[in-house]
């Protein structure tokens, strides 16, 4: 994804299914999947951080403005891109030297997974912590969380097992 061309497309790509299709489904009453934060999973190492958050803030602020979620979705997706690299860090063992060769098509599945599960549940936590914004509701908190994590990560990883080529 290093080709300016494919960020852009995966950006609208992400944002059209985000508010188009995935904003409609909601199972139970509470549990929506956030796959639209699978563009900071996707955004090459190599990149400077600034555009990251740039776009991820952009991307966040458009799901916000069909959404209508008064800024979450910006913030929440923008700390994620903030904090991506202390997690490059911890579960892939790389530093500044090996991003311009770092993909998560070469990595192992548990760290992918465990990366990409860490990230998710910090985004989901933020957002329905700063949604419901009570303590009061804190139980509400930790089940939207953990079940709309789950209906992410298992599209997630459909998507990914689908749309990737075996080599």
């Amino acid at each position: 994804m290093n080709n300016p061309f494919k960020q852009f497309f995966l950006f609208f790509a992400f944002l059209f299914l985000q508010v188009f299709i995935l904003n409609n489904i909601l199972l139970f009453d509470s549990i929506n999947p956030y796959l639209y934060i699978v563009f900071v999973f996707l955004y090459p190492l190599k990149e400077n951080k600034i555009p990251l958050l740039f776009y991820s803030f952009l991307l966040g602020l458009s799901v916000d403005f069909f959404s209508d979620t008064g800024g979450i979705h910006a913030f929440s997706i923008t700390f994620i891109a903030y904090i991506r690299l202390f997690f490059v860090r911890v579960y892939f063992n790389k530093l500044e030297i090996d991003y311009p060769f770092f993909s998560l098509k070469t990595e192992s599945f548990g760290k992918i997974f465990n990366y990409v599960v860490t990230l998710t549940v910090i985004h989901h936590f933020i957002f329905f912590s700063l949604a419901n914004f009570s303590f009061h509701n804190f139980s509400n908190v930790l089940i939207n969380t953990f079940f709309s994590s789950i209906f992410t990560l298992v599209l997630y990883f459909i998507g990914t097992a689908i749309f990737t080529k075996n080599e």
